[in-house]
């Protein structure tokens, strides 16, 4: 997702310009793909060392279910500010000697930012650890991987290990909320 700069950062620092986005993008790292467009708005700053990007987007990413590994739909708002550094003088050329991080976003040699890499890293923490595509989702059968969501499975259930005996008694009991 990139935006052409090049008018701005020759504009004086505190210019504003404010974009609509609204952008199909399938894939934003090989183990992340979206199920819908990325929408939302974009207000880009100009400040002394290039740019700030303050974002607020949403867009829903495909993930699989962390019991039964079907596929599932999950939404994410993304909001967050980030400096994009100027690594090209835009008036005289150069390349521009303003300090920075090495893991900085920069604005590259045409003058545009990619808002790609920034949408991939706060989409990641945004995504829940460990997705569910439903609260009671019953997951896998241990045994035979039968999805325990769609129907049981004829497996006969392994015995207790008698060191765990007492254990799983106390599952059953009256106290456990979960049962």
């Amino acid at each position: 997702m990139d935006f052409n700069v090049s008018q701005l950062v020759k504009s004086p620092p505190g210019t504003i310009r404010t974009y609509d986005v609204a952008e199909a993008v399938p894939e934003l790292d090989r183990d992340l793909t979206t199920a819908a467009p990325v929408t939302g708005r974009v207000k880009v700053t100009r400040t002394n060392r290039g740019v700030i990007v303050e974002a607020r987007l949403e867009t829903a990413i495909v993930q699989s279910c962390s019991r039964c590994t079907e596929p599932l739909i999950q939404p994410v708002q993304l909001r967050f500010t980030e400096e994009y550094v100027l690594t090209i003088d835009p008036v005289t050329g150069q390349r521009a000697t303003i300090p920075h991080e090495p893991w900085s976003f920069t604005i590259d040699e045409r003058q545009t930012i990619d808002l790609g890499e920034a949408i991939r890293q706060y989409a990641l923490l945004e995504l829940p650890l460990q997705p569910l595509c439903a609260a009671g989702c019953r997951g896998l059968c241990p045994e035979c991987g039968q999805n325990l969501n769609t129907g049981a499975c004829s497996c006969t259930p392994t015995p207790v290990d008698q060191r765990l005996a007492r254990l799983a008694e106390l599952l059953n009991s009256p106290f456990c909320e979960d049962h």
